[in-house]
C-alpha cells in the first residue's frame, strides 16, 4: 500500500509543524505545563482557526469530512512537539456524538467543537459504578461522554466531582465521580465504543510515531556532537548499530500506524479494522519501549533530566504504549478475532 501523504495532507502536516516550531517550542511548552491550567486556551483557539478541530466531522456541521489518514500528519506533528492540549480527547468524544448522537445533539455540539468553543472527554475506565478513572482531558472538558454498561451518556462535566492531576506525560486528567449525575443517552452501545476507540487508538499510534521521530533525530544529533577521547561518540560502531536499530523500529512503527489509520477509514468489516489496529498497537508499544529507552541511554545521565526534551518524549512514549490497551491486551484481542 502507498504510505505517502497526498498533497493536501502533506501541506496540512507541514503547516501544523511550522506553527508548532514557531509558537510551541519546548520552552513555551514548559510554561504551559507549569501554568495553573496546564494547557493553553490561546493555542487551542489557534488549532481551531487552522481547522484542526473540524477535520473528522461532516461539512454539515462546519467540518471537513476527513478520516484517520487525514489526521495522521497532524498527530505526528503533535507527537514531535508533545502537545498537551486536549485534542484527542475532544475528537474522541465528539466522534461518539457524530456517530451515535441524535440530530439535535449533533446540531448542539458538533459546530461548537469545530469552532473550538467546546471540549469533550471520554470517561470509560471504571473503578466502581459511578466513578471513572484517568479521564484524560476531563479538567478542561465542557461535556463528558460516559460509558455505562452497554450504553453511552452525554453529561455536563460540571455535574461530576473532579479530582484533577497531571499524568506522567504532563497531560491533564481527572478521576470523576458521577453519582446521581443525569445525562442524555447516546446511541450505538458497545459496537460504537469499539469503533471510536479503534479510531482513537490509530491516532495514538500516529502521535507516538511523531514522538519516536523526535527521539531518533535528537539522539542522532547528540551522537554527532558529544565527544569522548577527542572524537564524536557517533563514530563508535556499537553506537551506530544501536542508532540504526532505532530508525528501523521507527520505520516499522510508522508503517503499522499507516495501516491502522487506513483500516479504520476503509476496512471491509469490524474484524479487519480491529485486527489491524491491535497489530499496530502491539508494534507501537514495542517500538515506543525500544526507542524511548535507547534515546535516554544514549544521552547518558542527561537523558532523564527535566531540561532535555528527550526525557519528556520518553514519558509520552511510555504512556502511549499503554493508552487504549497495552501490548498484552492487544495480543489477546488480536488472537481472539
Amino acid at each position: 500500500m502507498n504510505f505517502d501523504y497526498n498533497e493536501e495532507q502533506q501541506l496540512l502536516a507541514d503547516s501544523v509543524r511550522r506553527f508548532l516550531q514557531k509558537d510551541y517550542d519546548f520552552e513555551a511548552r514548559k510554561k504551559i505545563v507549569a501554568s495553573p491550567q496546564g494547557w493553553s486556551a490561546q493555542v487551542w483557539s489557534q488549532l481551531a482557526e487552522m481547522g484542526l478541530t473540524g477535520l473528522p466531522f461532516s461539512p454539515d456541521y462546519g467540518g471537513f469530512g476527513g478520516g484517520a489518514v487525514d489526521l495522521m500528519g497532524v498527530m505526528e506533528a503533535f507527537g514531535e512537539a508533545l502537545v498537551v492540549e486536549p485534542y484527542l480527547p475532544t475528537i474522541t468524544g465528539a466522534l461518539f456524538v457524530a456517530r451515535g448522537g441524535s440530530a439535535e445533539q449533533k446540531r448542539a455540539i458538533l459546530p461548537a467543537v469545530v469552532e473550538g468553543r467546546m471540549k469533550l472527554a471520554f470517561a470509560h475506565i471504571e473503578r466502581k459504578q459511578g466513578e471513572k478513572l484517568g479521564v484524560v482531558g476531563a479538567p478542561m472538558a465542557d461535556k463528558l461522554v460516559v460509558s455505562s454498561g452497554s450504553g453511552l451518556f452525554l453529561i455536563d462535566s460540571a455535574r461530576g466531582e473532579m479530582k484533577p492531576y497531571h499524568t506522567l506525560d504532563e497531560m491533564r486528567a481527572a478521576d470523576v465521580v458521577l453519582h446521581g449525575a443525569k445525562g442524555e443517552p447516546l446511541g450505538g452501545g458497545l459496537e460504537l465504543i469499539e469503533e471510536v476507540v479503534d479510531f482513537a487508538t490509530a491516532l495514538v499510534c500516529a502521535e507516538a510515531v511523531g514522538a519516536m521521530k523526535f527521539a531518533c533525530d535528537t539522539t542522532l544529533e547528540y551522537l554527532k556532537t558529544r565527544k569522548q577521547f577527542g572524537v564524536p561518540i557517533g563514530t563508535f560502531q556499537a553506537l551506530q548499530h544501536r542508532m540504526v536499530d532505532m530508525y528501523i523500529s521507527y520505520e516499522q512503527a510508522k508503517s503499522m500506524a499507516c495501516l491502522a489509520c487506513s483500516k479504520v477509514d476503509q476496512a471491509e468489516n469490524s474484524v479487519e479494522r480491529s485486527r489491524s489496529v491491535s497489530a499496530a498497537k502491539i508494534k507501537i508499544a514495542d517500538s515506543a519501549r525500544h526507542i524511548g529507552q535507547e534515546a535516554v541511554q544514549l544521552h547518558g545521565g542527561m537523558g532523564m533530566s527535566e531540561e532535555l526534551k528527550v526525557s519528556h518524549s520518553f514519558r509520552r512514549l511510555t504512556v502511549a504504549a499503554q493508552q487504549f490497551g497495552d501490548a498484552d491486551h492487544h495480543l489477546e484481542r488480536f488472537a481472539s478475532l
